[in-house]
């Protein structure tokens, strides 16, 4: 009996111990494969939207008819997208669209569009974040609206050398789809700007409305960039109070002076673009936007000095921007140069661009 009992001990202990051997591997690996997969479903990897610079082709479908005829700017068109990743592999989703702006929603027969992306799952981690995003779309049919498209991206690229504190932009190009079949597909060029609070969770800021801002309340350095760029382009439509045309981020970091930083945006009213319907206001002062005037605030003749060698140092950038990029015609290309060559000449020659400056800036 008791050889019997030792005996089924030793067996149960053996079968113990190989089922031990045979199984937790198993169970560990499943455990393993298990992580593995919800690592995967928890990181999306990023779709890259403003990280790369080759152009994305793009469809929006959507009814022409109340976008051309209504330009609505409060409800929203049911609408869709598709990212085309390459010849064989893209997305769709059902997203929601309508017009904004003021001058060109009147004026453009394509009126710039805000896409809503509210509750959308592409799939990548940066569109995802996404609430809202501007499409910069080309005002009219033909190749001198095709131009003028162009030659605002590039300036926003042109920011993008001054500082990181700038929108990003990418490129498109746009399939205009009517969802009626009533009227022909169209494709133009067009542009995503950065959204404020992509830009902000980037350069860890936030961005702050007031109407009581003045350029005083900006770092002093970085609001003379805004305000020369801006002088330097052809754009006195512009200014910190309101946010007209200006964005408004404070760092996240303390600050007793409690300064901000100015993003300026939408440059199609500037002598670099110099579009055939930017025509001053008589209060201007001025028949032209190729006419360049400053309303940076008022500083010493060696702070604007200090301030336009970094202008200089950036030159050659600035003209790369323009020369590299193999969608603008030679001839845009060649009247941005030109109208760049009369800033930096004035600049060499130092005493005329700071008087100019001296004699127009804005005390506050």
């Amino acid at each position: 009996m008791d050889r019997k009992y030792l005996f089924m001990k030793k067996k149960t202990l053996f079968l113990a111990c190989l089922l031990t051997f045979l199984v937790l591997p198993l169970l560990g690996q499943k455990k393993e494969v298990s992580t593995q997969s919800s690592n995967q479903n928890s990181e999306k990897k990023s779709f890259g939207l403003f990280e790369e610079e080759n152009p994305i082709e793009i469809s929006l479908l959507f009814d022409f008819k109340p976008y051309f005829r209504t330009k609505p700017r409060k409800d929203y068109l049911n609408a869709s997208i598709t990212f085309h990743l390459s010849k064989t592999d893209s997305i769709t989703r059902d997203i929601r669209l309508r017009t904004r702006g003021e001058f060109r929603n009147t004026y453009c027969g394509f009126a710039p569009i805000t896409l809503n992306f509210k509750k959308v799952d592409f799939g990548y981690s940066d569109l995802d974040k996404i609430s809202k995003l501007k499409l910069v779309t080309q005002c009219n049919s033909g190749k001198e609206y095709e131009n003028y498209l162009l030659r605002e991206y590039l300036i926003y690229k042109m920011f993008n050398i001054m500082t990181d504190t700038s929108f990003r932009v990418r490129l498109l190009t746009v399939n205009y789809i009517d969802s009626q079949n009533k009227r022909k597909p169209v494709t133009q060029y067009g542009f995503f700007i950065e959204p404020v609070e992509m830009l902000a969770a980037r350069t860890n800021s936030v961005e702050i409305v007031s109407r009581v801002l003045t350029q005083k309340s900006i770092f002093p350095e970085m609001m003379d960039r805004v305000a020369i760029f801006n002088y330097m382009i052809g754009n006195y439509d512009w200014a910190v109070p309101n946010q007209h045309n200006i964005k408004v981020l404070k760092p996240l970091i303390y600050d007793p002076a409690n300064l901000g930083i100015a993003i300026p945006y939408d440059f199609d009213w500037t002598g670099l673009v110099n579009a055939s319907y930017a025509i001053p206001a008589e209060n201007v002062g001025t028949s032209s936007v190729r006419i360049r005037i400053f309303t940076g605030v008022c500083r010493s003749k060696d702070v604007y000095m200090k301030d336009l060698e970094v202008f200089l140092e950036k030159k050659e950038a600035f003209y790369r921007v323009i020369n590299e990029f193999p969608y603008l015609s030679q001839n845009s290309k060649k009247d941005m140069i030109d109208y760049l060559d009369e800033f930096f000449d004035m600049l060499t020659g130092r005493k005329g661009i700071i008087d100019n400056l001296l004699n127009s800036c804005k005390n506050f």
